[in-house]
């Protein structure tokens, strides 16, 4: 029997509506989530509050029963407090505030950024990892300094996963686009024995320690306008763009003198990037590390873990401090856990 109660995370920062659970002693159930596809063109944020609106009554049912749980035995909600769409977290915020006043429970707002390197930390067993967070919305590569997450390096434009998205979309592929990229982009490199990148050069995302996305995406839509098979931009938009970011986290690994590297973020599915981080590495004695898919996209699962892990170490949030905050940092959260 798990000590205390159980904490209840909602996600809501963008497409997913998700709730997930960790136990008295923190341990991660799996997550009962539900997310916008729209037939045509990107995420809306009000259609997507929408959608989470209207389901939240099913999932919340559903997370229970799957558990065997009754609603009195949760004992604190955490929910994602920011970064994110405005419309879409307000509701995640509603949601939490109705349920901690419901069932007289705790509540605690968390970083969602954050979040997903908690889950990432107890997933692998990783202690002390730089991040490479590659998502929609987001890309960072992140190191833990002096009681704070700090940013060493993130796009000076658009999220990798939104750059992939839009590429998909030019093309007629549905959200997520990332994965079908993937798939042409492995189709076409298995089914071609020279595997040149002439024709198929793309504009370097690196700036410094910072990544841009904007250049790439025009120049890859370019290369298809011109005739280039669109397997074959989409493995050369991959190794370009991945790349980067590999470099990226390379150079932010000897600058802390940190030997873990930490992939997290929906991109961090991508079978490639996490093939590229491992040959990194393992080339300066390091480890790579990735959780499970079903946490590296966003997942109630990874709020619960924080408000867990930020509960046992003291903080509430009274609601009076529960607005939701869409631009909130990475570096704005105090480490105040293990």
């Amino acid at each position: 029997m798990a000590e205390g109660g159980w904490t209840l995370g909602i996600e809501s920062t963008a497409h997913t509506l998700s709730f997930g659970l960790v136990d008295g002693n923190g341990l991660p159930y799996p997550s009962i989530s539900d997310t916008v596809r729209p037939d045509k063109g990107g995420i809306h944020p009000r259609e997507a509050a929408d959608h989470h609106k209207e389901k939240a009554p099913e999932l919340f049912a559903r997370i229970l029963s799957d558990n065997d749980l009754h609603p009195s035995e949760i004992s604190s909600i955490a929910f994602s407090q920011g970064p994110g769409l405005g419309p879409c977290l307000r509701i995640g915020a509603s949601i939490a505030r109705g349920l901690s006043k419901k069932l007289n429970a705790p509540l605690i707002g968390v970083n969602h950024c954050v979040a997903h390197i908690e889950i990432g930390r107890q997933q692998c067993g990783c202690d002390d990892p730089v991040l490479l967070y590659v998502s929609g919305g987001n890309t960072q590569v992140i190191a833990r300094l002096e009681g704070r997450y700090r940013v060493l390096g993130e796009t000076l434009d658009i999220g990798i996963g939104n750059m992939l998205d839009k590429f998909a979309r030019a093309h007629g592929i549905p959200f997520p686009g990332g994965p079908v990229i993937e798939k042409l982009a492995l189709e076409w490199y298995s089914q071609n024995s020279e595997h040149s990148m002439e024709g198929l050069e793309l504009p370097y995302a690196v700036r410094g320690m910072d990544l841009a996305f904007s250049g790439v995406l025009t120049a890859a839509l370019k290369l298809v306008e011109n005739g280039k098979p669109l397997g074959a931009v989409c493995w050369s938009l991959q190794e370009h763009v991945f790349s980067a970011c590999v470099e990226v986290a390379e150079r932010a690994l000897s600058h802390t003198g940190k030997n873990e590297l930490l992939l997290g973020g929906g991109v961090a599915c991508n079978n490639r990037l996490r093939s590229m981080c491992q040959i990194m590495s393992n080339e300066r004695d390091s480890q790579s590390f990735a959780p499970p898919r079903m946490y590296c996209i966003d997942n109630g699962t990874m709020i619960a873990r924080l408000g867990w892990l930020e509960q046992g170490a003291g903080r509430n949030t009274p609601f009076a401090m529960s607005a939701i905050d869409q631009y909130l940092r990475t570096d704005q959260t105090p480490i105040t856990w293990s």
